[in-house]
């Protein structure tokens, strides 16, 4: 560190979960890396992940199902290479997890030389081949990388720093081919705007479903990589597939708790309020139908009784196998006074993964020199117009370590940037309207649900976008006059993504997967994804 608001590092990565931790891991050995982390490293959405993480370890099962029902899931728009490339490359992946420590469920025999992971199964797998902790996978990954970057002195985490914007080559005026140099940083605790220096740049800030007022992320999921990326030139692709979870608990004191696919995977009955089951009248799949198509099942079923929620049932099933599987979910459902092996679940559908991104290669390499991005924040080819369950975990750290072999082969021939201009904020004060940034903010969300949710119109995106433009502009114009707070960076980049998510939205001529326009109901023969290009590239 040169001064108290300059930092440096060959690899700064933007984000702490398991994607970033991941990274940081493999890059150990041999880089100096920083890893930044908007509130405490254990915050984003991998310790929300309940699931589990899809591999082939059983022998019945092959890489090539595990593909095609990627792509089948995926409905029509996934890149085949990046599906095969993913499923290929998954047992190594979660294998390094395994020796890294995370303890996957066993199945119980006599021989621990030879562990039998206990493998589910989850909506649009043909096969049992989740490997899971209990119900709370995401924590026991994020647990474990943790402890082990704790080993490495040159890694470097970074809690209550929030990224600003990238520093590009182009963004302070140096001639040449742009690249990325480094970005500006807030440390929260000491209110002060920090410059970093790098060699790379890693995007790993996951996805942007705070965008809607129902969510089943945590707070920090606000699309900080994906608006810091377009805002350096990078280009977006299928923002309008959004997609909801079917099964978030409905009650007043629980925001955004979420009852994982497995309980479907292991059983458990979608029930309207007279007690009957409707997904067998929709689907031959049931309660294991892709998400998309049970999420706008519930939400169909919801608007035709004018139901507040539908129920989820696992009540038939053994109470020891309920309270063994489903240990995290049974005790939090005892604190909201619902007993999982006896009672029905009051659910909701509510935003939960942003299947578009910015888009990469097979290194995780974006458009700008020296930047990459992965996990959530990324386009990869890899979801398509649907994630299928427990996919999400398996791209982070299949493409955390395609990207860490790429960076390790440039590493030689790149520098650190000599000098970078400080943040200047001598010409703006502190704000006494916060409640402009509230207002603004709540508003959002709240159109973003009812106008760019699980069922869309044209005029109903048109007004989205007409109200994210003027909303825009007067946070743009408050963000140049005050400074920088955490509810202000969020909103400008939220604003930003629902920009392109209606964008992305309003350009998709069809219905497909995550996006459904009531205009348009049909599929489009020849379909790819939706690209968005920043208009100074064009």
């Amino acid at each position: 560190m040169s001064n108290q608001r300059e930092k440096i590092c060959d690899v700064l990565i933007i984000g702490s979960g398991a994607a970033g931790l991941s990274l940081a891991l493999h890059l150990a050995p041999s880089q100096k890396v920083l890893v930044l982390s908007k509130g405490l490293s254990s915050e984003g959405a991998t310790s929300y992940a309940q699931g589990g993480i899809a591999a082939v370890f059983d022998e019945s099962d092959s890489t090539e199902s595990h593909a095609q029902d990627t792509r089948m899931a995926g409905d029509g728009i996934c890149d085949e290479n990046v599906v095969n490339f993913i499923a290929e490359n998954a047992k190594e992946c979660v294998q390094w997890l395994i020796d890294g420590g995370v303890p996957f469920d066993r199945e119980d025999n006599d021989n621990d030389n030879l562990p039998k992971y206990h493998l589910t199964r989850e909506g649009g797998h043909s096969h049992r081949r989740i490997l899971h902790t209990a119900d709370a996978t995401g924590m026991a990954v994020q647990t474990s990388l943790q402890e082990n970057i704790l080993q490495y002195p040159n890694i470097s985490v970074l809690e209550r720093h929030n990224a600003l914007d990238l520093i590009t080559r182009k963004k302070i005026g140096i001639m040449g081919s742009n690249r990325v140099l480094g970005a500006y940083v807030w440390n929260r605790d000491r209110e002060l705007v920090e410059t970093v220096r790098a060699k790379f740049v890693v995007l790993a800030t996951g996805g942007a479903s705070k965008v809607y007022q129902y969510t089943s992320n945590p707070d920090v999921s606000s699309g900080d990589g994906i608006a810091m990326a377009w805002r350096a030139g990078c280009r977006v692709a299928n923002l309008e597939f959004n997609q909801f979870h079917p099964t978030c608990l409905f009650h007043p004191e629980a925001r955004n708790f979420l009852l994982t696919e497995a309980l479907r995977g292991e059983g458990a009955y979608l029930r309207r309020p007279d007690g009957t089951r409707f997904m067998p009248d929709f689907d031959k799949r049931c309660e294991l139908a892709p998400r998309d198509v049970v999420a706008r099942t519930i939400d169909y079923e919801m608007k035709r009784l004018g139901a507040d929620c539908m129920y989820l049932d696992i009540s038939h099933k053994d109470s020891m196998f309920i309270t063994k599987h489903f240990p995290t979910i049974y005790g939090k459902l005892r604190t909201y006074g619902f007993d999982l092996t006896k009672d029905v679940i009051p659910i909701v559908p509510a935003a939960h993964y942003t299947c578009g991104g910015v888009m990469v290669d097979k290194n995780g390499k974006t458009d700008l020199n020296g930047l990459y991005a992965i996990g959530e924040v990324s386009y990869t080819g890899l979801h398509g117009s649907n994630r299928m369950a427990s996919n999400s975990l398996l791209e982070c750290v299949v493409y955390a370590w395609a990207a860490a072999m790429h960076i390790g082969a440039n590493a030689a021939t790149a520098e650190i940037p000599t000098e970078l201009p400080h943040w200047d904020d001598s010409l703006v004060s502190c704000s006494d309207e916060e409640v402009v940034i509230q207002h603004n903010w709540h508003e959002l969300r709240l159109f973003m649900w009812d106008y760019v949710g699980i069922v869309r119109s044209t005029k109903r995106l048109e007004r989205a976008l007409h109200r994210i433009e003027l909303l825009k502009q007067e946070t743009n114009e408050y963000y140049s006059n005050f400074r920088v707070s955490n509810n202000l960076l969020e909103l400008r980049n939220l604003l930003q993504v629902a920009e392109l998510m209606v964008r992305c939205a309003m350009a998709r001529k069809e219905s497909r997967g995550l996006h459904y326009n009531i205009d348009y109901p049909d599929k489009q023969e020849n379909s790819g994804p939706t690209i968005l290009v920043p208009d100074f590239l064009v």
